[in-house]
């Protein structure tokens, strides 16, 4: 297998042998390893104002939420919707987290009770499926998935976990990197094509010599990532309008991809 040379976050430490979910094994390994398949895991985003993240910090505590992530954000929806979206200002926080398939129903709902996800000013969280995962952080979610199984078994009073949560409409998350500075650009362009709304982090792009003369763009340190909920229906005209407007060929050097995006809280898409 070749080097990975692509630019991208550096973490401080070496990864380790990454494990992929649905793996085949051997016959005998399948004999041995009944109970031990891998927990299907879920990456769930909170997008919420900056003033709400020690809410979400404290569920994670009671909960005993493993890893979670937090970033600043800001919010591209216009004065005039904020509300209508159910958030409140502009200065927002991202906020990720890892959790094991069959626990998400109880963070969201223990989420959903705290902030009022039905509540102007609340926020929207979002789940979306995981292919793979270092095999350290997967050995800490396989040893207490009994555990978990239990947890959601007596919150529910012995009955099942509702699907309340799950949306039925199909959605994607877009995700851009684009240089910093066109945010503005990049999301008049995707309004226009259907959205209603973005998040915007602040990043860095690390990038080697040799993926910039493959792309064809030149490296710019000071980078913007633009995040957008839609519709799927939406998400090819999206993403065509602002590949348009702020792809690579443009002064932006855009990247644009989606992902899919299984259940959504907290925001409905008339």
């Amino acid at each position: 297998m070749a080097k990975n040379k692509t630019g991208g976050f550096k973490f401080p430490f070496k990864l380790p042998i990454f494990r992929k979910f649905g793996h085949d094994e051997k016959p005998a390994e399948q004999a041995q390893n009944v109970d031990k398949s891998p927990p299907l895991l879920k990456l769930v985003f909170f997008i919420v104002d900056w003033s709400k993240t020690q809410i979400i910090s404290n569920v994670f505590e009671e909960e005993k939420v493993r890893f979670h992530f937090i970033s600043k954000a800001t919010g591209t929806a216009r004065t005039e919707i904020l509300d209508l979206l159910g958030i409140g200002s502009s200065e927002k926080a991202l906020v990720l987290c890892l959790e094991q398939e069959v626990l998400v129903p109880v963070l969201l709902k223990e989420v959903r009770k705290k902030l009022g996800f039905h509540n102007p000013g609340a926020g929207i969280a979002f789940t979306v499926p995981l292919s793979g995962i270092n095999t350290p952080l997967l050995r800490v979610f396989k040893e207490s998935i009994h555990q978990n199984e239990k947890i959601v078994f007596e919150k529910q009073g012995g009955a099942p976990m509702a699907a309340e949560t799950k949306s039925e409409i199909n959605n994607d998350l877009i995700i851009a990197v684009i240089n910093r500075g066109y945010s503005e650009e990049f999301m008049t362009a995707a309004r226009e094509a259907g959205a209603i709304g973005g998040t915007v982090i602040d990043a860095r792009g690390l990038s080697h010599e040799g993926p910039v003369k493959f792309f064809g763009v030149s490296v710019q340190d000071e980078k913007e990532v633009v995040l957008i909920l839609t519709n799927r229906e939406k998400k090819v005209p999206i993403m065509q309008a602002v590949s348009q407007t702020c792809g690579l060929a443009s002064k932006a050097e855009g990247l644009v991809f989606a992902l899919p995006v299984d259940s959504v809280l907290g925001l409905s898409f008339e």
